[in-house]
């Protein structure tokens, strides 16, 4: 029975020193004193802005995209000569042009904004304020 207990104390004492060791181990593996939660936090950030540079990249280029096929339909409507298909075809151009007018407002919306501003961020939390004006 002795030796039962002997082999527990023992067994309790050799984990509770190796937990320590593991501890004092991970504490000296960070540099700087930073802690694993703030490292994960930087390295997290860090691909939040390499991932907002890259959206804003690829909405610039199919902006372009969008300006350049809208070129190219008002071009177009000019070489028609039915006034039915003319009126359809400028009231499609106009829509065109207020989205991609759209658009663009919101794409220097975004870059004003840079990549710290996330869902659940509002006003004054890393963005210029609200504007009074109204898009035209």
């Amino acid at each position: 029975m002795k030796l039962k207990i002997l082999l527990l104390v023992l067994l309790f004492t050799l984990t509770s020193v190796a937990w320590a060791q593991d501890a004092q181990s991970q504490a000296s593996a960070s540099p700087s004193g930073q802690s694993s939660t703030s490292q994960t936090r930087s390295a997290y950030r860090q691909q939040m802005m390499e991932m907002h540079k890259q959206e804003m990249e690829a909405m610039e280029a199919d902006l372009e995209k969008m300006k350049s096929s809208l070129a190219q339909m008002k071009a177009n409507v000019l070489a028609i000569k039915d006034t039915n298909e003319m009126a359809r075809w400028r009231s499609n151009v106009d829509m065109w042009e207020t989205m991609v007018g759209h658009m663009d407002r919101m794409l220097q919306h975004m870059e004003s904004m840079g990549p710290g501003m996330g869902p659940g961020m509002g006003p004054g939390m890393g963005g210029p304020p609200p504007s009074d004006k109204k898009p035209q």
